[in-house]
């Protein structure tokens, strides 16, 4: 059998194209097991995986454990603010106190950036990145990847644009990345002060008409305004972001073709998508949250598989 190249899953940078492939032919595999009746397989059943979410989440925490236990493995959960870390206690101390109850693999999202490949240097177990910062979260770009595969059929040769909040967004870095290693053309849209000044040297195209960009691609990405990470206002009002970066059903149909719609979630209904929009037949949103429960249980298999030689 094939493996992976990498021993950590710490971001798309590090993967090349055969890994990807490797992760959505075993996701394939697992999107059948999960639409079984009895949606569990007996693969990691010795092995013991840990969630430490020194952020919070929903949708990714409950995505990766749903996969975990699919799989059979032993989960831990942490959730930061209840831990040690608030009584000042370092990131490796937290993590080599719970590796030495014998844990396998740790999945982690994390505030700062380059926290996992901090702690991969640091620590024996393989480390799976659930989202650093505004750096990277690849499973999300995976999964995303992986439904556009799933809903055209291919990657390679497609348009896609990823709008709003590009510069707080770690899903829009990981994104680049793992399309432009498939062989598809990125662009991304929104205020001029939510795109990184760096942005274009990574290939992307850089565009501040949402119709334009709408009518270019073949799937529009849109990303949620992330009030959380911002100190300062990047925009006059919610209200005129909505007007000129929110995509509603009239502009949808009055485009020159059919466009696929993606959310990475939590959706701002009314801000940066309508209602109608996001539970039209255009949009996979619900499609990528399925794909991201047979996405996971491919790197979390493939990344153990590595573990047990």
């Amino acid at each position: 059998m094939s493996e992976l190249s990498v021993n950590h899953l710490l971001g798309i940078k590090y993967l090349n194209k055969q890994d990807i492939q490797l992760i959505f032919e075993t996701a394939d595999h697992f999107k059948e097991v999960i639409n079984r009746p009895i949606k569990k397989v007996p693969s990691l059943r010795d092995i013991t995986i840990a969630n430490l979410f020194f952020e919070n989440s929903t949708r990714t925490k409950l995505s990766f454990e749903l996969a975990e236990k699919r799989l059979s493995a032993d989960v831990i959960n942490f959730s930061s603010g209840q831990s040690s870390v608030k009584k000042g206690e370092t990131l490796i101390d937290t993590v080599n106190n719970i590796l030495s109850m014998k844990v396998d693999m740790v999945v982690m999202r994390h505030p700062n950036p380059g926290a996992g490949v901090f702690l991969s240097k640091h620590v024996n177990a393989s480390i799976i990145n659930a989202g650093d910062g505004a750096h990277e979260h690849p499973t999300q770009a995976l999964l995303d990847s992986y439904s556009i595969r799933e809903k055209l059929g291919d990657v390679k040769g497609k348009k896609v644009v990823i709008v709003g909040d590009v510069l707080h967004s770690r899903v829009a870095l990981s994104n680049i990345f793992a399309l432009q290693l498939q062989g598809a053309q990125v662009m991304v849209c929104g205020p001029k002060t939510l795109i990184p000044k760096y942005i274009d040297k990574l290939g992307v195209k850089v565009e501040t008409n949402l119709r334009k960009a709408l009518n270019w691609c073949d799937v529009a990405n849109m990303l949620r305004v992330q009030n959380e990470r911002m100190d300062i206002s990047y925009f006059p009002s919610t209200r005129e972001y909505t007007q000129q970066f929110g995509v509603n059903k009239n502009l949808l149909d009055s485009l020159d073709k059919e466009i696929t719609i993606m959310h990475p979630g939590p959706i701002n209904r009314g801000v940066e998508i309508t209602s109608d929009v996001a539970d039209s037949k255009q949009s996979i949103i619900l499609d990528q949250v399925q794909n991201g429960v047979a996405v996971r249980m491919a790197v979390i298999y493939l990344l153990a598989s590595k573990i047990k030689q």
